[in-house]
């Protein structure tokens, strides 16, 4: 499909059935993202970890054949590196000029009418959050010893934050939440996510022991979200990663059923690698993540015995 064209406004009903192939669910919020980009608008996507967000803006991008271009809301992120800065180097050989400036991600976005995807926006400093403001309400943004950048038509902000983290977070000003549109993207549904764990893992290779496999992983990373002693749970990345390693496992150990008496260790073990690091403890809680961890294994065991079907 060709670029968006240089108008404020588009049809995008063609796109989304294309976009929509690349996905596993999520028709609701692709249809949402692409009237809010094809209105001309820019947006905030609320949603935790691992919901699909960057991949949507990539299928989106990649079919309308326009660059996306990332970065990482924190303390750091100055406008001067989301902007772009004049080269040192330069400047002492040949004095600033136009010449001398290095574009950030911003500046490269506005000038080739890409999309600038900032993760966890609210962490992002205030003075940064200014030059965005004035990037999306004036389209222009006025670079000292550079001169003015100005955004092509098809320029969009889309930002993320994450509503169940609050470590290093602000509190974003009216001014901003005035300038963009929200969406709230929630974890999928335990089939989908199921789903998406056979495409990324490749669930038929591994047969009966594979299915099995995908069924506990996506059970224990749902069950992560709903602990009362977590803050916050695991992605379906983590479920992902539960099933690769748990196979590899099986490899390594000689294990080719769910039926054999060691496939109970072999989950345990797979879990305390691929979700420990993924979930966050409640502030107030004395205990490990591997006691978390455990504690959801021991009831996933009892609520699925070897001698029962997966699902």
């Amino acid at each position: 499909m060709k670029p968006l064209p240089q108008t404020t406004t588009i049809d995008a009903s063609e796109a989304r059935e294309r976009i929509a192939a690349r996905l596993v669910g999520r028709e609701t919020e692709l249809e949402l993202i692409l009237a809010a980009v094809a209105a001309g608008r820019n947006l905030v996507l609320e949603g935790p970890p691992g919901t699909s967000k960057t991949t949507i803006l990539k299928a989106i991008t990649e079919e309308w054949g326009i660059p996306l271009f990332l970065a990482e809301g924190n303390a750091d992120l100055s406008a001067a590196k989301l902007v772009g800065h004049h080269s040192p180097a330069r400047v002492l050989r040949d004095d600033y000029s136009a010449d001398t400036f290095v574009p950030g991600p911003l500046a490269q976005a506005m000038t080739e009418g890409g999309f600038l995807y900032i993760e966890e926006l609210n962490r992002a400093p205030e003075e940064t959050l200014n030059t965005l403001l004035m990037a999306i309400a004036d389209r222009q943004l006025v670079v000292p010893r550079f001169g003015t950048v100005t955004a092509a038509p098809t320029f969009r902000l889309v930002a993320s934050m994450n509503p169940l983290d609050d470590v290093g977070t602000r509190r974003l000003s009216t001014s901003v939440h005035d300038r963009l549109c929200r969406l709230s993207i929630d974890y999928q549904d335990e089939q989908t996510e199921r789903a998406i764990v056979r495409l990324r893992s490749g669930e038929a290779a591994g047969g009966a022991l594979g299915e099995r496999l995908t069924a506990d992983a996506v059970a224990a990373t749902r069950a992560t979200r709903e602990h009362l002693d977590l803050r916050q749970g695991s992605s379906v990345r983590g479920a992902i990663d539960l099933q690769l390693v748990s196979r590899e496992l099986a490899t390594l150990r000689r294990i080719e059923s769910p039926e054999d008496e060691r496939y109970g260790a072999l989950l345990l073990d797979a879990m305390l690698l691929a979700l420990s690091g993924r979930i966050q403890l409640d502030e107030v809680v004395e205990r490990t993540p591997e006691d978390v961890l455990r504690e959801i294994w021991e009831q996933l065991v009892a609520a699925t015995p070897r001698s029962t079907a997966p699902g």
